[in-house]
């Protein structure tokens, strides 16, 4: 069970506590809610501080990150809170192209004489795309979001997914996770990750998978990652010392050559983070690769999930308890709103007039809110986030025309989507 971020007096982290003693505390009065998400309590009194290590370790990922709070006590360690955040960076790249063929196409109507400017634009040296920005900023918010709710001692990230260059030359002197068991679990990983973890052939997923060659190594084949293959059993016998274009599976030989977008964009983000923590934070910096924690994993046997391998990143990963009813908060990073002014019509002109203030009456668009309607049409309790409009009558998830006077605000929009849930997030405490 996730547990819940505490808050002294003076707002300075303690250790998490369980969510029936944080119930307890609330229904007592001797606690407040600080904030709906990730949920934190503030007590009322002081208390003295006794925190353990605690440990905060990332998997980064280009479509989800894994995030994990790992506690040290005299039991060893075991995840206390984990989550999983889903970035927007293919959402941003195609808003990116959008907005490219717009201008582009809009310079050959109305000014056809002026050069294209993209190239007179200079990009700081070591920057990232906005689309790979945008994923290692989400990282940075809730890494600094965590530090600032727990007593975090340390920090773990894996900032090596896939060493492309060694992978395709085992020989390569230099590093030492190649030189033992480690080796055989980052092409595996790799495979896995380049596949989508079904067989090449059948297509079978959630079965024991099987490292098959492209070109047989008796015809000449060769064990590198570009000859390497999935296949479950049955389909690896039956392809036998067959070429996968003999096999009937001519493409495949051009699958296996094509390169990995999600891993590359990984990579290219990946010294950015580790170089962010170092500067940012006066804490231990530990380092993993994705063999070792593919490795702790097995070691345990843990399901893959991307909080699990937060969990299981580094050396420190190598003994995590996880308890069996663990689950993770589920994020979705879906950015502060848009630049539009007002909407446009199917013609591409403004339908309304454009907006004048962010906030009415003190809520915003995006804001999680529950509204208790005493009476009339839509009599009862709304909870979910809510759409403004000037005239005071507000949509609060797919109810519409509710006044702000039965709005209570729960949580401020942030830029990330969070499930709507009941209970103990749900506590009826002013935000």
């Amino acid at each position: 069970m996730r547990r819940v971020l505490v808050l002294d007096t003076n707002a300075q982290p303690l250790m998490p506590c369980h969510p029936a003693r944080a119930k307890e505390l609330l229904d007592k009065g001797k606690a407040a809610v600080y904030r709906r998400f990730p949920f934190t309590i503030i007590l009322k009194y002081a208390v003295q501080a006794d925190n353990q290590p605690l440990q905060v370790k990332v998997d980064p990922g280009s479509r989800t990150t894994g995030i994990a709070l790992v506690a040290e006590g005299q039991r060893g360690r075991r995840v206390v809170w984990a989550a999983e955040l889903q970035h927007r960076g293919q959402l941003v790249h195609e808003k990116l192209v959008a907005r490219a063929q717009l201008r582009r196409g809009r310079r050959s109507r109305k000014t056809r004489y002026r050069p294209p400017r993209f190239n007179n634009r200079r990009r700081p040296e070591g920057g990232l795309p906005p689309s790979l920005r945008s994923r290692v900023q989400n990282v940075q918010t809730w890494i600094a979001r965590l530090c600032r709710f727990a007593p975090v001692s340390s920090i773990s990230l894996e900032v090596v997914r896939f060493d492309t260059q060694a992978l395709e030359r085992p020989e390569i002197d230099g590093v030492e996770y190649q030189q033992g068991t480690l080796w055989g679990y980052e092409v595996r990983e790799y495979l896995l990750e380049k596949w989508g973890r079904t067989c090449a052939y059948c297509g079978t997923q959630n079965v024991p998978l099987e490292i098959e060659h492209i070109v047989p190594k008796s015809r000449g084949g060769s064990d590198r990652v570009s000859n390497l293959t999935l296949a479950c059993t049955g389909c690896n016998q039956d392809k036998g010392n067959r070429t996968t274009e003999e096999y009937g599976f001519p493409h495949i030989q051009a699958q296996a050559r094509r390169p990995l977008k999600d891993a590359a964009a990984v990579n290219s983000t990946r010294f950015a983070l580790w170089r962010w923590c170092c500067d940012t934070f006066a804490l231990p910096v530990e380092v993993g690769t994705g063999g070792r924690t593919k490795y702790n994993r097995s070691q345990q046997g843990y399901p893959k999930a991307h909080w699990i391998d937060a969990a299981c990143v580094g050396a420190s990963g190598a003994w995590v308890y996880i308890a069996p009813n663990s689950t993770p908060l589920l994020v979705k990073a879906t950015g502060r709103g848009s630049r539009q002014m007002c909407r446009l019509d199917r013609y591409g002109f403004p339908r309304t007039s454009p907006k004048h203030v962010k906030r009415v009456h003190g809520f915003q668009t995006g804001d999680i809110v529950r509204a208790v309607v005493p009476k009339g049409q839509h009599a009862g309790t709304h909870t979910g986030r809510v759409a403004v409009r000037a005239s005071g009558r507000f949509r609060v998830g797919p109810v519409d025309g509710i006044s702000w006077r039965h709005c209570c605000l729960l949580h401020r929009t942030d830029g990330y989507e969070y499930p709507i849930q009941k209970g103990l997030e749900a506590h009826s405490f002013p935000a």
